[in-house]
């Protein structure tokens, strides 16, 4: 009896642990359904590259040989699920159990146990490690902190390893990767790629049902093919990675990408397999192409925070995007959606959001995501916007990053203090504060910077909870100094200020 082999959109990979248990007469199932489409409003480039690049691993899939049962958006027979799409083709070859990779959303994985078939739920071997080692690692610690973690993965791999101890006698060069806004760049960006017939194709039937969407279709220029992913890793291999170290944090009105990679949605999706990535980045530096800071920067994030936010995402469970300790309520404002607002760091990341799906860490963490934690945002709000606007975001990774890192929503179980900062870090690490309709240096008056006023009112609101993390002392004692006067204009503006954007005034 044949059985069905569920292939979902982000498990692109031929050595996916589902494909390769399964049999030869197996009937491989993959579908673009409207619940996936649409569980959040997502940027229409999203759309377009999971549905394309799902499409070129059938049409492999089949040239191998292999039985592959597709359903397109528009197949009238399409019911729209996921489930419904396995009970729909189970009936129709006589199927009763499902072999799937495990999917790394809850909703999907419960909604798999739910159904009326077996359901074989294989471990994801395309990570580092298994739920089962992070749970280990986890197991009895006080702090479950990424920088012990990810030396375990350099231990486990072996990358940027010298026998037992790390290459270049230091675990990390973060202290080095913090330069500021370069004069000018000089690196054209990541590889582009026009879309080939049957993309172009794909783009003209998604443009007109995800018109409504947030997000510009065109121009489209993503991979959507492993081929394309690994001429894109190699472009930015030469041409970026010996700079990305430096300006990792870097941010410029007119740069949207510096000399960053842009390739998480590649690995994301499945058409590059990280671990090979990290032995492509480590070569460089071995050939003395790219320096250790660059190097050590960018294996870090892939084998240290991807694999610790998906440690997390699992070892909390499917709660964990409720998780609100701050108690924010306020709603998510219409700019980030597009509206105006004067503040032109938000601005900037929120329009390269829009055309591209695309913003780096820094743009993420320490401007929309610091607004958001700074003003109260409610985190799960905040949560849904970045699932929905990014195209490699997927709510394994996504969510620890919001709720955790940059919202402090789950109470310190990512960051031992919360991720805020006042205006002068941005006005430090970008040019955006230099053509701003508010000025960084201003901590009070009508032209001060949002981000210094909600700075304090942030602290204070939460006082209680913050004045003894040895992290943020400094901070209360420098509040404490101040005359009572200014305290009081500050907290003061920053209500009114946060009144207006609660009203809709353009702020």
């Amino acid at each position: 009896m044949v059985n069905l082999v569920l292939v979902l959109g982000d498990q692109l990979t031929p050595t996916l642990s589902a494909l390769e248990q399964a049999a030869k007469d197996d009937v491989i199932v993959m579908a673009e359904v409207a619940d996936e489409a649409s569980y959040v409003p997502h940027h229409p480039k999203k759309i377009a590259f999971i549905f394309a690049a799902m499409r070129k691993f059938a049409a492999k899939l089949i040239a191998d040989g292999r039985h592959v049962a597709y359903t397109t958006l528009d197949d009238p027979e399409n019911t729209g699920s996921i489930t419904g799409e396995l009970i729909r083709r189970a009936e129709e070859h006589g199927a009763k159990q499902v072999i799937a990779t495990e999917p790394g959303e809850w909703r999907l994985i419960e909604a798999l146990n739910d159904l009326p078939l077996k359901v074989t739920q294989l471990q994801d071997t395309r990570f580092i490690a298994s739920h089962a080692e992070f749970e280990s690692w986890a197991e009895g610690r006080k702090e479950l902190r990424m920088e012990w973690f990810y030396r375990d993965m350099r231990r486990k791999t072996g990358l940027l390893m010298d026998g037992d101890k790390p290459v270049g006698e230091k675990w990390n060069f973060d202290h080095d990767n913090r330069k500021s806004a370069p004069k000018a760049v000089n690196h054209a960006g990541p590889m582009q790629f026009t879309p080939d017939e049957g993309t172009q194709k794909l783009l003209e039937f998604l443009e007109p049902k995800f018109s409504q969407n947030f997000g510009a279709l065109h121009p489209f220029w993503f991979a959507t093919d492993a081929e394309q992913a690994q001429r894109a890793l190699t472009h930015w291999i030469t041409y970026a990675l010996p700079h990305f170290g430096d300006y990792q944090d870097a941010m410029m009105n007119e740069e949207k990408f510096l000399y960053h990679s842009v390739i998480s949605l590649y690995i994301n999706a499945g058409l590059l397999d990280p671990l090979d990535v990290c032995a492509q980045v480590e070569q460089a530096y071995k050939d003395n192409h790219a320096p250790l800071n660059a190097v050590e920067g960018f294996i870090r994030q892939v084998i240290g925070w991807r694999e610790y936010m998906r440690g997390i995402y699992f070892l909390e469970g499917p709660g964990y995007t409720n998780r609100n300790v701050l108690k924010h309520a306020r709603r998510l404002p219409a700019f980030f959606w597009g509206a105006k607002t004067k503040m032109n760091c938000v601005s900037k990341a929120v329009a390269q959001t829009k055309t591209e799906a695309y913003a780096h860490h820094i743009q993420r963490l320490m401007v929309t995501g610091n607004f958001a934690l700074l003003a109260g945002i409610d985190p799960y709000e905040v949560h849904e916007w970045y699932l929905a606007v990014y195209a490699d975001a997927y709510e394994w990774v996504e969510a620890p990053n919001v709720i955790g890192m940059s919202q402090f929503a789950d109470g310190g179980i990512v960051g031992s203090k919360p991720y805020i900062s006042s205006g002068n870090y941005i006005a430090k690490m970008s040019d955006h504060c230099k053509t701003c309709e508010y000025k960084v240096k201003d901590k009070t008056g009508p032209h001060a910077c949002p981000f210094n006023l909600l700075y304090w009112d942030f602290l204070i609101r939460h006082r209680d909870r913050f004045a003894n993390n040895p992290r943020m002392g400094n901070m209360y004692r420098t509040w404490d100094r101040m005359e009572d006067g200014r305290k009081d204009t500050v907290l003061s503006e920053a209500r009114d200020w946060l009144a207006r954007l609660d009203a809709g005034e353009t702020v």
